[in-house]
C-alpha cells in the first residue's frame, strides 16, 4: 500500500532562533500538529535540499525529529527538473513509506515546481495531504485591501521593458473588466524595477499594493494609486524592499 504525500509549509523567510524560554519562532508560523507530522517523515522532495536542512534544524528545536538530519533523504525539484525524473521522486512512497513535499519557501506546488509531483501522485492513487502554513500569495490578498473575491496569479512578467509595459497594460484591462485583483512577483533585486513600471504604466486611479517579507518581523504592506507611486518614487520615498521576497498586486477602478 503507497504511504501518504505531505505538502509540508515552509517558513517565508529566515526565522530567527527564539530567547531561552521565549515560544519557537515556528509555532507563530506553523502549527504544531503540522510540525509534528514533518518532525516524523524521513524522506522528502523539495526545491531546495540547502533551504530544507534549515527548516528540520529549526524544527529540530521545537520538535524531536524521527532521525538525525544528515540521515533524512532528501531529494530535490525544481524548474530544472526533467519530468522523466518524477516517478522516481514518487518511488519511495508507491513502496509505502510516506514523504513531504517541501519547497523553499511558503506552501509547495502553489506557483512551485511540485505541482507536476502532485498531479503524478493522484494518477498513482497515492493520497495527498496539504497542511496548513504560510501563503504569501494569500497573505498579500487578505492585506491589501483588494478584491478577495476574485484574484489571479501571474507569475513573473516580461524582462524585457517594453514587453513588459505591454503586459502590465493587459493585466489592467483585465483587472477593469472583471473586476479582479491580479497578482505577480518579481526577483527581489528587481522589486523597485518592477514598481516604477506598474507606476508608469498604470492609471493614475490604479490600486498597486506592495507586500514584502509577509510573516516575518520586517513585514511591510502598502496599498496606494499609481499615481501615488509614481509621486512617492520621484520623492525617493519608495518602499524598503530591496532583495526582499515581494508580491504586487493590482486592481483598476
Amino acid at each position: 500500500m503507497p504511504g501518504i504525500l505531505y505538502l509540508v509549509p515552509n517558513t517565508l523567510g529566515a526565522a530567527e532562533l527564539a530567547a531561552e524560554g521565549a515560544p519557537h519562532p515556528l509555532d507563530a508560523i506553523i502549527p504544531r500538529e503540522v510540525q509534528s507530522i514533518a518532525a516524523r517523515l524521513d524522506y522528502f522532495v523539495a526545491e531546495n535540499a540547502k533551504t530544507t536542512r534549515a527548516f528540520l534544524k529549526l524544527l529540530g528545536g521545537s520538535q524531536l525529529l524521527t532521525r538525525p538530519i544528515q540521515e533524512i533523504a532528501i531529494a530535490e525539484l525544481n524548474v530544472n527538473t526533467d519530468a522523466a525524473a518524477l516517478p522516481a521522486l514518487l518511488a519511495p512512497i508507491l513502496e509505502g513509506r510516506d514523504g513531504g513535499l517541501i519547497s523553499e519557501a511558503g506552501v509547495p506546488a502553489v506557483a512551485d515546481p511540485g505541482a507536476n509531483l502532485v498531479r503524478l501522485a493522484h494518477r498513482h492513487g497515492i493520497q495527498v495531504r496539504p497542511l496548513v502554513g504560510p501563503s504569501s500569495l494569500l497573505l498579500a490578498v487578505m492585506a491589501s485591501g483588494l478584491n478577495g473575491q476574485s484574484f489571479a496569479f501571474n507569475g513573473y512578467l516580461p524582462t524585457d521593458a517594453d514587453a513588459r509595459q505591454k503586459r502590465i497594460r493587459q493585466l489592467e484591462e483585465r483587472s477593469r473588466k472583471e473586476k479582479q485583483t491580479q497578482l505577480l512577483i518579481e526577483t527581489p533585486y528587481r522589486n523597485g524595477a518592477m514598481l516604477e513600471a506598474l507606476a508608469q504604466a498604470c492609471q493614475a486611479n490604479t490600486l498597486l499594493c506592495v507586500a514584502t517579507d509577509l510573516s516575518l518581523a520586517t513585514e511591510s504592506v502598502r496599498t496606494q494609486t499609481a499615481g501615488q507611486w509614481k509621486a512617492a518614487l520621484a520623492a525617493s520615498k519608495g518602499p524598503d524592499f530591496h532583495k526582499k521576497p515581494t508580491v504586487f498586486l493590482l486592481l483598476a477602478e
